[in-house]
């Protein structure tokens, strides 16, 4: 119990995934869960506030990515007014959700005691409707007291062949189905036995760690080990558990569906109707915009003639289309994705073929995040690269060395601290710096504004990780 007579209730946020079928927007580093909707907010955001809006919660716990971890707090910090306390988990590569849950379970039951109840929840979801979300976390917290293990069905609005499906009878799970055919769907909503498989779940700490120990103990005990050696680190107020790589590897990947879910003879369903969504490819993106009169969908600017049934996102620049109808088109700085609304699932395929090319696009945007700030591709070739670089106030890069390349920084606003080989100096707007190849060098934003500048690169190689640092305050050194 809490100060205010709740049972502690503690979210846990997973936000990994490549988000594949929502590429172009969706890249390695910069996944699903950071996809700005047309409110600005993020998917990750909108899972943060669902959060933080329930009774009793005593603090959010995520488990994400290293990588993700900055653009994940400067998401929270956008958002969490209240100063609601965060904490995270930290895993240097993913293991699918059984060794996340174990993990985070681990984690609630040594800080909050194993009677405190965990809300699992995907970062990447979209719930329309608030209050039956909170009334359908209540009933889930009546049975997890109870010794069950809850997850979330949806009643299902039509056949879906993506989502996997739960038979039940009232609150008890019958049995979990795999994604089915259409054919099979269809008999699945006719028979409203079945529901979908939210990928939701609650549970006391003590009843999933009970679970693991019976079904998946390698997992348990693989995971428990890697916490026992892995760092605690507060920082920003926010509390860090930053998992090894040595340890995690030995843990066992599989899902929490699979390991646990359907072998649990506890497990209960809470069936819910709450305007859930998993956005799960741009046909259900585009449903989130308002339709003309021809079904057409704009997300930016476009010009059309005759065209029918179509969605258009596009961040810089106006589309033109004539004549057209059933196309998805996502247009961004360095990518664009033209698909017919009807194959979009298959657009991970698209992904698929960038990543084993090795192609950047399947990683990263144009624009890149850093812990200190943002640098943006502008142009580059033979030689030659050149970025917009913006570090916000009080942030500093590391200080680092590169062997291939020598770089000119240009102050286009604000003020620089820079390390330039044997000199520390402040260069003002329009002023500049040259920092040959082999010196080492550091920039740092001593203001109370933003720093802009441009640098422009030149050398025999200009890839990113001819990077050699020495002192880093983000721990990359």
């Amino acid at each position: 119990m809490n100060e205010e007579g709740l049972v502690k209730l503690i979210p846990v946020i997973l936000c990994g995934g490549a988000g594949s079928r929502l590429w172009p927007v969706s890249r390695e580093l910069h996944p699903k869960p950071f996809m700005r909707l047309a409110d600005g907010q993020s998917l990750l955001q909108k899972a943060f506030l669902r959060a933080v809006d329930l009774p009793g919660v005593e603090e959010v716990l995520t488990v994400t990515n290293r990588e993700l971890f900055f653009k994940t707090e400067d998401d929270f910090r956008e958002v969490n007014h209240g100063n609601r306390a965060t904490s995270f988990i930290l895993e240097p590569f993913g293991r699918n959700t059984a060794a996340a849950v174990a993990a985070a379970a681990l984690r609630v039951a040594a800080t909050h005691g194993p009677d405190a109840t965990i809300l699992v929840l995907a970062a990447d979801h979209l719930i329309a409707d608030q209050s039956a979300f909170a009334a359908a976390v209540k009933r889930a917290q009546e049975l997890a007291a109870t010794g069950k293990v809850v997850t979330f069905g949806i009643r299902p609005e039509a056949p879906e062949t993506g989502y996997g499906y739960i038979e039940a009878e009232g609150d008890k799970v019958l049995r979990f189905v795999e994604k089915p055919s259409l054919e099979k769907a269809r008999e699945y909503v006719e028979s409203q036995r079945f529901l979908w498989n939210s990928g939701m779940f609650c549970f006391t700490a003590a009843a999933i760690l009970r679970e693991f120990k019976q079904h998946a103990k390698d997992i348990l005990e693989a995971t428990e080990a890697c916490l026992a050696e892995s760092r605690v680190a507060q920082a920003n107020g926010w509390t860090q558990v930053e998992l090894t790589a040595s340890g995690f590897s030995k843990v066992r990947e599989d899902s929490l569906d699979y390991a646990i879910m359907e072998r649990c003879a506890q497990a209960a369903v809470v069936p819910c109707t709450i305007g859930w969504s998993d956005v799960g490819s741009w046909a259900a993106v585009s449903e989130l915009a308002k339709a003309d009169a021809e079904g057409n969908r704009v997300e930016g600017e476009a010009l059309l003639h005759d065209v029918q049934n179509c969605y258009f996102m596009s961040q810089d620049r106006l589309i033109g289309a004539v004549g057209v109808e059933d196309l998805i088109v996502i247009d961004t700085p360095d990518a664009l994705l033209v698909a017919n609304r009807h194959r979009t699932q298959d657009v991970k395929h698209v992904y698929a073929t960038l990543k084993a090319r090795g192609h950047e696009a399947y990683k990263v945007h144009r624009t890149v995040h850093r812990p200190w700030g943002t640098y943006t591709v502008l142009e580059e070739g033979t030689r030659f690269k050149i970025k917009r670089i913006e570090v916000r106030p009080g942030a500093s890069l590391s200080l680092q060395m590169h062997h291939h390349r020598s770089e000119h920084w240009i102050v286009v606003s604000g003020m620089a601290k820079v390390v330039n080989g044997d000199q520390e100096l402040f260069i003002s707007t329009n002023e500049s710096t040259y920092i040959p190849a082999g010196h080492k060098h550091r920039l740092e934003n001593p203001g109370v504004i933003d720093l802009v500048m441009i640098e422009v690169q030149s050398g025999e190689y200009l890839g990113e990780d001819d990077i050699v640092r020495f002192q880093d305050i983000y721990g990359r050194a």
